[in-house]
């Protein structure tokens, strides 16, 4: 498939801002790719679907604190570092992104907080946008992580042109996150409340957890027409034996597998083996999933309404089926559903 064929037409009023102030309210679009129905529900109507045994697969990742603002050495510029991958603790070496990116070079010093409180070196230019820094810190590696942690802000999405908030440290969660590494939020998970996921325990579903930190490559935009060439950025996951019996008996009981996200769906599809049952995984991937693929593990999934050409719609084109995808967006615009990551969810089934 083609780039191209991923463009809509997206009213900017539709991009939300902020979250519902209740989580699992936001609005619900369920499409059954079986007889192409459309339903409109809310979030909670969610248990209408589930039966006991059924299995939710959850991105526990946390997303930490990750930019900076600071100050470059001599001209006082003003910088915005956003912390991707944490290279080697011992020496402090991170991957970062650096806007604007033209006016720093390898030698330049970066400061941050007041009176310096922490001094970084720009040691490499790894891509045309990418740095290595080096942070210059005599204390110890926890008191570096609290320095790192007090100094930095929520990585918002750019996209969302607003400033942030105190609300969205809490906001751009899900209510299940607990391994820190992300520097974008698994944002399907964001609707599930405590409340709806014990009325969901109730009605006898279970949870399996994985771990995938989603990165910024999945907001860069796509530069090649011919998506086969189309390079993704390797993103860290995790998936112990708990994780895998529990949707390898779910499989097996022809039980619903629900993937909560398409950070939940590409980790099932890389730690997926030959006899389509999933095993432990531990390192990185950098799956990039589009029309046509056939997925073997999940068969239900719960996703946002993305925005045009990003690998996260191509992703949700593969499982929905491009056509139906395309028809249900078009309705979604119509009716005015809320996109991007604090928006509104989809069920597919």
């Amino acid at each position: 498939m083609k780039l191209s064929q991923f463009k809509f037409n997206l009213p900017s009023e539709l991009i939300a801002l902020h979250p519902m102030q209740n989580r699992d309210e936001a609005r619900l679009m369920v499409v059954d790719r079986k007889t192409e129905k459309i339903e409109h529900c809310i979030f909670k109507d969610l248990i209408n679907y589930v039966k006991d045994g059924d299995v939710f697969v959850i991105n526990n990742t946390k997303v930490f604190p990750a930019k900076l603002y600071g100050e470059k050495e001599k001209t006082g510029a003003k910088i915005e570092v956003l912390l991707l991958r944490e290279l080697d603790p011992e020496s402090r070496l991170w991957d970062v992104l650096v806007d604007p990116a033209r006016k720093i070079r390898i030698g330049n010093k970066l400061y941050f907080g007041e009176g310096d409180e922490l001094v970084a070196e720009v040691i490499d230019n790894t891509t045309s946008r990418g740095r290595t820094l080096r942070f210059l810190y005599d204390g110890t590696y926890d008191e570096f992580k609290k320095t790192l942690s007090s100094l930095g802000h929520t990585p918002i999405p750019k996209e969302l042109n607003r400033d942030e908030t105190p609300e969205d440290a809490e906001d751009f969660q899900t209510i299940y996150a607990k391994v820190e590494g992300a520097v974008s939020a698994p944002t399907a998970g964001m609707h599930f409340s405590k409340i709806l996921m014990k009325r969901l325990e109730i009605v006898g579903a279970s949870f399996a957890e994985l771990t995938l930190h989603p990165g910024m490559g999945n907001f860069r935009d796509i530069e090649v027409e011919d998506l086969t060439k189309h390079k993704p950025d390797s993103e860290e996951m995790y998936i112990d034996e708990e994780c895998c019996t529990l949707v390898n008996e779910a499989n097996q009981r022809h039980n619903n597998v629900f993937a909560v996200g398409t950070t939940s769906l590409k980790a099932l599809e890389t730690a997926m083996t030959i006899s389509g049952k999933i095993k432990p995984f531990k390192g990185w991937t950098n799956k990039f999933i589009f029309p046509p693929y056939t997925f073997s593990v999940a068969n239900c999934m719960i996703t946002n309404f993305h925005l045009p050409k990003s690998p996260m719609m191509m992703e949700v084109a593969a499982f929905a089926g491009y056509d139906l995808l395309m028809k249900a967006y078009k309705e979604a615009i119509a009716e005015k559903y809320r996109f991007f990551t604090y928006g509104d969810a989809m069920l597919i089934i």
